[in-house]
């Protein structure tokens, strides 16, 4: 049994803001953000920090994952008066924590850091699984499709995504931003795991994504795999800015947040595709 923390009451507590890295599945969640009904992310872990500090407790995340999207390497923050060490708190939190979320990493940063504001890359990895058989024991972490894809215009069709663009065709419509325009540093699509022909993965690093991006991106990547459109297609949807134009959005349970950086260098990401049991940070940085 984990015990709260008494000292959260002190006089002389002062507020502290804690980042920690979580990777989870959500299969069985509404995704991130707590909903007034349904088990989400955010509420089953504000429900932990509470039960460990003895006060309600905020974690604002790097971004709001959706309905059965997983996360390997998600940042989140809250602030708190608790005096708790750093390698207490993620103890005790995956302790308490359902056994789909795991606290990867706790370290105490400056009351100005903001896991949205200060973020300066995003990571995402989509599974795509194109035998005509089921994968039974994967089905809660790809897109099933019954028929191979072409994976080289694949690779054709994203080579046109790099760089600095208006993403507005790959936007489904939500929250208004000051710009549609992104730079996506690396895109690929790869068929390179041994023990799993039948898994595509696409893999896309970017300054920063609009809501259901790169589902729309993978989407249409598979429409040209398909062969439904030639690999330039791309090229004409991102060019003309209309989401009718672009390809379905692909299903929330084959996309995963990989990691966020707050620097200008690459995400850290496993060489293995289908690596999803990575973690990064296990050891928790010291709280004095």
């Amino acid at each position: 049994m984990v015990h709260q923390d008494s000292t959260v009451q002190g006089a002389d507590d002062a507020v502290r803001c804690i980042r920690l890295t979580l990777a989870y599945d959500g299969s069985h969640y509404l995704g991130w953000q707590k909903q007034p009904q349904g088990k989400t992310i955010q509420g089953v872990l504000e429900e932990a920090l509470q039960q460990l500090t003895g006060a309600p407790t905020r974690v604002l995340a790097s971004g709001r994952t959706d309905v059965g999207v997983h996360a390997l390497g998600q940042v989140a923050a809250f602030r708190t008066k608790s005096r708790l060490g750093c390698p207490v708190i993620q103890r005790a939190l995956n302790a308490l924590l359902p056994s789909d979320i795991v606290v990867l990493s706790v370290e105490e940063v400056p009351l100005s850091f903001h896991p949205i504001r200060d973020a300066r890359r995003k990571r995402y990895r989509y599974l795509i699984w194109d035998s005509p058989l089921k994968p039974v024991f994967l089905r809660q972490y790809v897109w099933f499709l019954g028929k191979p894809l072409d994976v080289q215009a694949m690779v054709a069709a994203a080579a046109y995504l790099l760089g600095e663009h208006d993403f507005s065709a790959f936007e489904t419509g939500g929250a208004k931003r000051k710009t549609s325009v992104r730079t996506v540093y690396e895109l690929t699509v790869t068929r390179r795991h041994p023990g799993l022909p039948n898994l595509i993965t696409v893999e896309i690093e970017a300054n920063g994504f609009l809501y259901n991006m790169v589902r729309n991106i993978v989407g249409s990547l598979v429409e040209v795999g398909r062969g439904a459109y030639a690999p330039a297609w791309m090229q004409q949807v991102l060019l003309r800015k209309d989401r009718r134009l672009a390809g379905p959005t692909a299903p929330g349970s084959g996309l995963f947040l990989v990691g966020v950086s707050y620097s200008d260098t690459p995400v850290a990401s496993s060489p293995d595709p289908w690596d999803l049991f990575t973690t990064r940070g296990h050891s928790s940085a010291s709280c004095d």
